[in-house]
């Protein structure tokens, strides 16, 4: 039987509905996508693309730290854009949490977001 465990942390935004921050399972985190949502405020981080992706990735950071992982773990990444446009601005921030081996990702603008956010990004990890 499948063993799955319930992460949370304190510094990253709670679930603001019926899911989990992140689970682990079978070996792999599985990071749900994740607002620029300062867990401090309950804000989001700053207006631009770069601010609100440094947020979302802070915070699954944060969430992969509850499990003894980091970002070298992450295999898979999806990022959600409000705006294609903001794709060069999102990538620069994105390379600042990656480095060496970069995890598989896709990214595609969406017609919204929870929150009216300009990005959400969710990630899987091997751990």
């Amino acid at each position: 039987m499948m063993e799955k465990k319930v992460l949370a942390s304190q510094n990253a935004p709670a679930a603001i509905g019926p899911y989990s921050q992140a689970i682990q399972a079978n070996g792999f985190i599985y990071v749900s996508g994740q607002l620029p949502i300062d867990p401090a405020t309950g804000a989001f981080a700053g207006e631009s693309i770069q601010e609100q992706t440094r947020q979302s990735l802070t915070n699954i950071q944060n969430i992969l730290k509850e499990a003894g992982a980091d970002m070298s773990n992450v295999v898979k990444t999806t990022v959600l854009l409000k705006n294609i446009a903001d794709f060069a601005d999102m990538n620069a921030v994105y390379a600042e949490f990656f480095t060496g081996d970069y995890p598989a990702r896709a990214a595609f603008e969406v017609a919204a977001l929870p929150k009216n956010a300009l990005v959400e990004i969710e990630a899987v990890a091997a751990i």
